[in-house]
């Protein structure tokens, strides 16, 4: 291929290599540039490879892609040769990408949920779908999954569709190389605070790294996602009004209270957790955008919605009855039409679907029915998410804390503040019967429970895992949940399995004391 045909659209400053002549291969690693090859030499983490172009030229390199030029050797000088490395990689292998419908996910919470229901039903739809989903979304996780993407020799094997979840910090490293057809926000809350700041942080960060090329799909009850990237063409979903829904915040966040034009006091015609919900500005007629899919005549009992587009509905049964799983599915259908499927087929496909079991699970062990529920450690919206659906359903309830920031090193100081955000209030109810603490932050759990009065009589603290695990009652009739963030996953796996063990030997002991009765 000659080297003109590899520059194709890459903005060159200036060149010295002679643009006709032919090129074998493309490198940017100088110990395997043979005779003839283009050495592309990258700034990486770790070294400059801008130090390796005498190698790569001592080793045959026909002409040298870099940003700073060399004295004596055939250069192509670009601004970024990372990006021009992207750009000369999808010329060489006739852009691959134009053949396939790429699908990027990113936003506080959802974006796993949403990923992992697109993918499943694309594939059970014949698709062949390029993911991520067994690896993660910042720039090492995106990678993986695209040299995964790849033969043995580099060349693009055929795919239909690309899901890529993508992190939102992590966005401004990919979009500028991976371009989606589609960019979906599921919404913009607070997030850690050590990494993510403020939600509007975030929407600048997306704003300034999705491409104007990409269709917009946001929810339509989110304000601040809906101001992500304004030039791009969009689509917004959203959920009418539930029978819980309230006109004023009841939580400790509340991160959208002025209008983002004229920042007057935004007035909320309904309000479902925290900023989301929709709102007008009296002042100056600024409001929530209408949702052009929007799920409706909501009965989580009966686990049925109706979804309305167009003016027309069409039923729907729910894959989960928590409102965040509610929007996560609103999500799958917008995108869904948006790539031309029929409600019969999306519906068809949405009963066989379920939530990922390392966000949500359930089963009957012993007496009590076990319940991993994901609960994200430095995301107070998250736990206060969970915290509400715990209280929310029936039956009583017994809970172990194990959100615990395992990665953070000993070191340095992990903020906690995140743990006095989160509405711990709502484990007060009465049908939580049960609270135990664990792992190295117990204390502060008892301590923030007690804040939010929570009787102490029902709050246990012990830093051991699996001690903890014993310590549940595992009450007959109860439902024994475990609470776990995404730091304590692996580990949320083990102590689960002696949680199993605790609950039938609970059983099998109340069997035999019946029979001796």
């Amino acid at each position: 291929m000659k080297l003109q045909e590899l520059l194709k659209d890459v903005a060159v400053k200036n060149s010295t290599a002679a643009q006709d002549i032919e090129i074998k291969e493309v490198r940017y690693d100088s110990r395997a540039v043979q005779p003839g090859d283009l050495f592309v030499a990258i700034r990486g983490y770790a070294t400059y490879g801008h130090k390796y172009i005498a190698k790569a030229m001592e080793q045959g390199a026909a002409a040298v892609v870099c940003e700073e030029a060399p004295e004596g050797v055939p250069v192509v000088v670009v601004e970024n040769s990372r990006i021009a490395l992207a750009e000369i990689a999808a010329n060489r292998f006739s852009h691959p990408a134009e053949s396939m419908v790429m699908l990027g996910v990113t936003g506080t919470n959802g974006k796993t949920t949403v990923s992992n229901l697109l993918t499943d039903i694309l594939e059970a739809d014949g698709k062949k779908v390029l993911s991520n989903r067994s690896g993660s979304n910042i720039t090492s996780g995106i990678s993986t999954a695209l040299l995964r993407g790849c033969d043995l020799l580099g060349r693009a094997k055929s795919y239909d569709m690309a899901v890529l979840e993508v992190d939102e910090r992590a966005s401004v490293r990919i979009f500028p190389y991976v371009k989606p057809d589609y960019a979906v926000v599921t919404n913009l809350t607070r997030d850690s605070i050590m990494r993510n700041a403020h939600p509007g942080y975030i929407a600048d960060i997306l704003t300034r790294s999705i491409p104007q090329t990409a269709t917009m799909i946001l929810n339509a009850d989110d304000l601040i996602t809906c101001g992500v990237a304004p030039e791009n063409r969009r689509v917004y979903f959203g959920v009418d009004r539930l029978p819980g829904d309230t006109t004023r915040c009841e939580n400790l966040i509340d991160d959208l209270r002025i209008c983002p034009k004229c920042s007057g006091k935004l007035t909320y015609v309904y309000r479902r957790y925290h900023h989301i919900g929709k709102c007008i500005c009296p002042d100056c007629g600024f409001h929530s955008p209408e949702s052009d899919y929007l799920a409706t005549d909501v009965d989580m009992e009966k686990g049925t919605m109706a979804l309305r587009e167009g003016g027309e509905e069409h039923p729907y049964r729910l894959i989960s009855d928590s409102v965040p799983n509610l929007y996560n599915m609103v999500t799958v259908i917008a995108v869904l039409r948006q790539l031309g499927y029929s409600h019969e087929t999306i519906s068809g496909y949405m009963s066989r679907a379920a939530v990922v079991a390392t966000r949500h699970m359930e089963e009957q062990v012993g007496n009590v029915k076990l319940v991993r529920q994901m609960s994200k450690e430095k995301n107070a919206l998250a736990g206060s998410r969970t915290f509400q659906y715990i209280a929310q359903r029936p039956g009583t309830k017994e809970l172990l804390l194990m959100m615990n920031c395992l990665g953070d090193a000993h070191h340095w100081s992990e903020n906690t503040c995140w743990i006095f955000d989160a509405d711990f209030e709502y484990l007060r109810n009465d049908s939580v019967v049960q609270l135990v603490c664990t792992g190295a932050r117990c204390r502060d759990y008892k301590l923030r429970l007690l804040m939010a009065g929570v009787p102490e009589e029902r709050i246990v603290c012990e830093p051991d895992e699996f001690r903890a695990a014993e310590l549940l009652r595992y009450t007959p009739g109860d439902d024994v949940y475990i609470l776990y963030g995404t730091d304590s996953l692996a580990l949320s796996y083990k102590v689960y399995d002696h949680m199993k063990e605790e609950a039938a030997r609970h059983a099998q002991d109340g069997a035999e004391k019946e029979a001796q009765a």
